[in-house]
C-alpha cells in the first residue's frame, strides 16, 4: 500500500473519457500525476534500470540459463535466435533499454504500481471489478534511439480475455522529437483477427502494419509532464525515433482484469511469457501468481 497521499487518492476517468476509451481502444489523461511525483519516480527508475543494465552488461552469459530462459534473454535484447553469449554484451549496450518488474526491487516503484489511484482508472476503463499486475517495465529510449515498430501488445500474452490495458507514464514532457506513442485509433477491435495479431514486434510488423494502419486515424502529439495513457492490449501502436539529446525515460503497468486466465500457449512467444509473468499457472486457471499481485481493489 503506497504512503503517498496522491497515489492513495482516487481520481476516476470521466465518462467521457471512458467512452472514448471504448471507442479508440485509448485514451490520454492529463494531469494523472503531479510533475512533482513524476519527477521523482523518474529518480528512481533510472537508478534501478542503471544499475540492472550494468549488471547485465557484467554478468549475462546465456549458458547460464535453460532454454526457456535463454529465449526469453534473446527476444529482449531483440537478438537472432542462433545468438551465442559472446555476442550478448555488445549488442546489449545498444539496445533499447527495458528492465521488468521493478516494483520487486525497489520499494518506491512498488508503491506506484500497487497504487490506488492508477489501478482504479483501469479498472474504469476496463469496466471490471478488480485488476491484477501483469506485470511493469521501464522503457528507456536512449538519445539517438530508433522508431518503435507497430506492434499490439497482447500478441505476447497467453490470456484468455481482451481486457487488459497497458499505462504509459512518460517521466518527463515528451516533444514531438522525442518521440510520443502513437496509436491506431479503433484498431483495437479487428487487431486480433488480422495480421496484427499473429507479429511479433519487428521490422516485419513495422512494413506490414503500416499498410494495414494507413486507413485509420492516428493522432499524434507532445506529452505534457504528469499526462499519462492507457491502451487496450489490442490496440496497434508505434513510437517515433528520439532526435534529441536526452534520454526519453517511460515506465508502464500492463494491468488485467483479475479473472483472466492463462491459456494454452499458441505460439513460443506466448510459452516466453508464461514462464516470465505467470510461473506455475497452468492454461485454464486464474493468471495469478505471485508475480500478479491484485491492487483494485486495494488488499486489506
Amino acid at each position: 500500500m503506497s504512503s503517498n497521499p496522491q497515489l492513495l487518492q482516487y481520481k476516476p476517468p470521466t465518462p467521457e473519457q471512458i467512452a472514448a476509451y471504448r471507442r479508440d481502444g485509448f485514451v490520454r489523461i492529463t494531469q494523472a500525476l503531479s510533475p512533482e511525483l513524476v519527477e521523482g519516480y523518474r529518480r528512481s527508475c533510472t537508478e534501478v534500470v542503471r544499475a540492472a543494465d550494468e549488471r547485465r552488461r557484467r554478468q549475462l552469459f546465456l549458458e547460464d540459463y535453460n532454454e526457456v530462459q535463454r529465449e526469453a534473454v534473446v527476444r529482449a535484447l531483440r537478438l537472432p535466435a542462433e545468438t551465442n553469449s559472446s555476442q550478448v554484451s555488445d549488442t546489449y549496450a545498444q539496445a533499447f533499454t527495458q528492465i521488468t518488474n521493478l516494483w520487486r526491487c525497489s520499494p518506491a516503484i512498488r508503491e506506484l504500481v500497487f497504487s490506488p489511484r492508477l489501478a482504479q482508472m483501469a479498472a474504469a476503463l476496463m469496466q471490471v471489478d478488480a485488476v491484477r499486475v501483469y506485470h511493469d517495465q521501464a522503457l528507456f529510449k536512449e538519445a539517438g534511439g530508433g522508431h518503435t515498430p507497430w506492434h499490439v501488445d497482447q500478441f505476447y500474452w497467453p490470456l484468455s480475455s481482451a481486457n487488459t490495458v497497458t499505462l504509459w507514464i512518460p517521466l518527463q514532457a515528451v516533444s514531438m522529437e522525442m518521440g510520443p506513442l502513437v496509436f491506431a485509433q479503433g484498431s483495437h477491435r479487428s487487431a486480433r483477427d488480422s495480421i496484427a495479431g499473429r507479429l511479433a514486434i519487428s521490422d516485419e510488423s513495422e512494413t506490414e502494419l503500416a499498410r494495414l494502419m494507413a486507413d485509420y486515424p492516428q493522432p499524434e502529439a507532445p506529452f505534457e509532464m504528469g499526462e499519462v495513457s492507457f491502451h487496450s492490449g489490442w490496440t496497434c501502436h508505434r513510437a517515433g525515433p528520439n532526435r534529441t539529446g536526452a534520454t526519453r525515460a517511460a515506465f508502464t503497468i500492463i494491468y488485467m482484469d483479475a479473472d483472466n486466465r492463462m491459456i494454452e500457449p499458441e505460439h513460443r512467444n506466448h510459452a516466453i511469457d508464461a514462464a516470465l509473468w505467470l510461473p506455475g499457472v497452468m492454461p485454464g486457471e486464474v493468471a495469478a501468481s505471485a508475480l500478479n499481485p491484485q491492487v483494485y481493489p486495494p488488499p486489506d
